[in-house]
């Protein structure tokens, strides 16, 4: 039997750019996982037909060495009429190595380029944890995370702006 070169993968895979730029994940995880179904059981002799409500929240903050923590917070709230159905609320967060790129763009990776690698987790704990609770499950849809980030970065200009024409 010939031998064959193995190759070993460790938890962290960088990709760097010919610029130097490095951006690493090194390691995704539960931060936060809950689910209520205050109105259980009534709730499921009543036909099913919620109203639903997406929050999305995101943040990150840095951990030394190049390493940064972003987590991704997603709630789910179905009611129907006054009625709270269920409430699903999944935080992720991951560590990630970031080096070679200036603070404007480390702040843009960490709310975009991040968020996208810890979406399909959140998409899925939601999912699950909501089939699990006995309702059908919810499909969270993709998510422009450039185009949110973009957005936040208007309106923080926009507030500037005028708190900059209120103290003038």
């Amino acid at each position: 039997m010939a031998e064959q070169d193995q190759k070993v993968e460790t938890n962290e895979q960088q990709v760097e750019s010919p610029e130097g730029v490095q951006i690493g994940v090194q390691t995704i995880y539960a931060k936060d996982v809950s689910f209520e179904a205050p109105n259980s059981p009534e709730i499921f002799l009543e036909q099913f037909k919620p109203s639903v409500d997406v929050n999305l929240n995101n943040r990150a903050k840095e951990l030394g060495n190049d390493s940064y923590e972003t987590e991704l917070q997603v709630t789910v709230t179905a009611k129907m009429d006054d009625k709270t159905i269920y409430i699903a609320e999944v935080k992720y967060g991951g560590v990630f190595a970031i080096k070679g790129v200036d603070d404007a763009t480390k702040n843009r990776l960490l709310r975009t380029f991040c968020c996208d690698q810890l979406l399909p987790y959140v998409r899925e704990a939601i999912s699950e944890i909501i089939a699990r609770g006995g309702f059908p499950r919810f499909v969270l849809q993709p998510i422009n995370f450039n185009t949110l980030f973009d957005q936040a970065m208007q309106k923080a200009q926009q507030q500037q702006a005028e708190q900059g024409e209120a103290n003038a």
